[in-house]
């Protein structure tokens, strides 16, 4: 329909084709921030499948958060315990860049946002696609960003489980981004070749040249006069991504941007000093740990297998060999402890206690009261590796109890949940 014919109700406001007076906005502008977001966010959708793949979903409904997941809960291999930095890695990319690329997605936001009050809503088939595709991509990204933000900052305002919400949410986000970087990278592309040969005027104009709606949809019909360049523009954007990274990627590795990642859960000086000076996040009174449970007269680790179970105290377990690995810790949040010298008893070896000569699954249990992981399970792969530790003490002292107390596991590569600690009882078998 002709916009003439349009209801002149429906013409005003942000309906109406110069209610959209930036000069910034047009298809060479958008095209850059959308090549950055197809790269950032297929990096994203990644590795936020390989965290799925570290809880190790397919251990029954132990560790695995997504009921009813169907055909998108996927799961390729039990996931490896080297290197040891693995999930360090791939969960610290995972936040920071999710991090970095907030400013990228805004102003990519910002810079569409005509088009979602362009009249009529379709003219063709193919552009009913790109509208729905496009609904579905803002909602889905703001969906995510805000949950995965709001999830690093541990703050669960949201109503549910963070797990199954992010990873729904995903799934939709990734397939609109999927159905909208089909129909665009095209667009996109063309609009950065006549960039190299020119300029971003050029590449507006060409945009044209395919014809006046889409100009229409992005570039103002009566801009106001500029301020700053599409180029000082994109600069901006990359200034507060560069900040954010700053402020945040320090967490997730070694070295003097740990200080300043004030952005990141656990920011700022390390906590503390002495061999218990590194990070949590939940404490044993949170957890509703008592001491009386915990002392060495109530405290019994309970271990179960095909000849049977026993009963061990510390006494017993620092009694059997005791081994050493240097590991550090990575949570799902993104942040990540240095290297820690862990000392305590082998799963393996606490497997072959109870009849288990080749290393099997094994089903931990804490005493902990609440939380979701408060129960989790490890592979047979997890097991068998010889770093995997019962911990008894951490950096030479005896663990204390907001990092454990009285034992706790450590296994190389695992997200930090599964460490689980104030351990009660571990079930060694197939799950």
């Amino acid at each position: 329909m002709p916009r003439s014919f349009l209801p002149t109700r429906l013409a005003r406001g942000p309906f109406a084709p110069d209610f959209w007076r930036s000069p910034l906005r047009g298809p060479w502008f958008t095209s850059v921030l959308g090549v950055v977001l197809l790269a950032g966010v297929t990096i994203l959708f990644v590795t936020g499948l390989l965290s799925y793949a570290a809880y190790n979903p397919d251990l029954a409904p132990v560790n695995d958060k997504t009921p009813d997941k169907g055909v998108l809960g996927f799961y390729l291999f039990s996931w490896p315990t080297d290197p040891p930095w693995l999930y360090r890695l791939t969960q610290g990319v995972h936040v920071t860049l999710g991090l970095v690329l907030v400013p990228v997605l805004l102003a990519k936001l910002w810079s569409v946002v005509p088009r979602l009050f362009t009249l009529p809503p379709a003219r063709s088939l193919t552009h009913a696609l790109e509208r729905i595709s496009l609904l579905l991509l803002v909602g889905g990204a703001l969906f995510e960003f805000t949950t995965g933000i709001l999830n690093i900052q541990l703050d669960y305002v949201f109503p549910g489980s963070f797990y199954p919400l992010h990873f729904y949410g995903a799934w939709v986000f990734f397939g609109a981004f999927l159905a909208h970087a089909v129909l665009k990278t095209p667009v996109a592309l063309r609009n950065l070749r006549r960039m190299r040969e020119g300029d971003e005027e050029r590449a507006d104009e060409g945009a044209g040249e395919r014809g006046e709606e889409e100009a229409d949809e992005l570039a103002a019909t009566h801009p106001d006069p500029p301020t700053v360049s599409r180029r000082g523009a994109l600069g901006l954007v990359g200034g507060g991504s560069l900040l954010l990274l700053v402020t945040s990627g320090g967490r997730s590795f070694d070295g003097p941007l740990r200080e300043i990642a004030v952005l990141t859960p656990h920011g700022g000086p390390e906590p503390g000093t002495g061999p218990a000076g590194f990070q949590i996040n939940k404490t044993a009174a949170y957890a509703g740990i008592r001491a009386a449970e915990t002392s060495e007269e109530a405290w019994r680790l309970v271990v179960t297998g095909p000849t049977g179970t026993v009963r061990l105290s510390r006494a017993d377990l620092l009694g059997m060999p005791l081994h050493s690995a240097d590991l550090p810790i990575a949570c799902v949040e993104g942040w990540s402890t240095s290297d820690q010298w862990w000392r305590g008893v082998r799963l393996r070896d606490l497997a072959a206690l109870v009849g288990h000569d080749d290393p099997v699954d094994v089903f931990v249990e804490s005493l902990q009261r609440r939380g979701a992981f408060r129960r989790g399970a490890l592979r047979a792969n997890q097991v068998a590796d010889p770093r995997s530790l019962l911990a008894l003490s951490v950096n030479g002292e005896e663990l204390t109890p907001d990092h454990g107390h009285p034992a706790r596991i450590i296994v190389p590569a695992a997200p930090g949940v599964l460490h689980t600690k104030w351990v009660a009882r571990l079930t060694f078998g197939e799950l």
